[in-house]
């Protein structure tokens, strides 16, 4: 088994430490002697690795959205390809997944919106996220629906999947994810044909096991 090198171990460690900061005094207090301290090093060391807190901010976020990717790639292996609605629901369970509603990363996530709109390289990530969102949901939908309407469904559900975490991000209790599932559920009901649901219990009946042919 290869050893692992001192950045491999380091990286992971400062990014850790970067969501305990934000999460204990927010982004702005979050400063590399804040960040070094908890990760056990000095700041010297933060500024070898990324060079400055932003890059180690979008170095955080981009391991979030990595997991993020990996939660959704999970998920959808335990649908068949061709239940539609199951994949959706794997796509929606992975953006409500403990790794994206803990705490430490909901208080990441909103700095993150909220820096974005200053920072063009936060931005860009930003919108990979959002393309990447609408792609997986577009590619499912674009199997029952025409392609217009199929945009329109996957926009919806999008913004259904932002501000119900976004509200829940901001309550003192946290994000509920089940309702939070239910709420989407309820959508999908409305908006797609009845026999889909037929068929997604069928296949959820026979737990055939499945392989994830998303397009990212």
């Amino acid at each position: 088994m290869p050893k692992l090198g001192m950045a491999e171990i380091r990286k992971p460690q400062l990014i850790e430490a970067t969501l305990c900061a934000i999460e204990t005094v927010g982004l702005t207090k979050a400063n590399v002697q804040v960040i070094s301290q908890l990760a056990g090093v000095t700041p010297a060391i933060i500024n070898h690795y990324f060079g400055s807190k932003d890059d180690l901010l979008k170095a955080t976020m981009r391991s979030i959205l990595v997991k993020l990717g990996q939660e959704v790639r999970e998920q959808l292996q335990s649908y068949h390809p061709d239940d539609v609605i199951g994949r959706i629901k794997a796509i929606v369970g992975g953006n409500f997944s403990p790794s994206q509603t803990n705490a430490a990363v909901t208080k990441t996530w909103l700095a993150f919106w909220a820096q974005s709109m200053h920072q063009p390289a936060l931005a860009r990530l930003q919108r990979v996220n959002e393309r990447r969102l609408l792609s997986n949901l577009r590619f499912e939908l674009n199997k029952i629906l025409p392609p217009h309407q199929a945009a329109l469904v996957a926009q919806g559900i999008a913004a259904l999947i932002d501000g119900i975490w976004l509200r829940g991000a901001l309550s003192e209790g946290g994000i509920n994810v089940e309702p939070a599932k239910a709420l989407i559920d309820d959508y999908l009901r409305l908006q797609l044909p009845a026999e889909l649901f037929v068929l997604h219990h069928h296949y959820q009946t026979l737990s055939a096991p499945v392989q994830d042919d998303l397009p990212c």
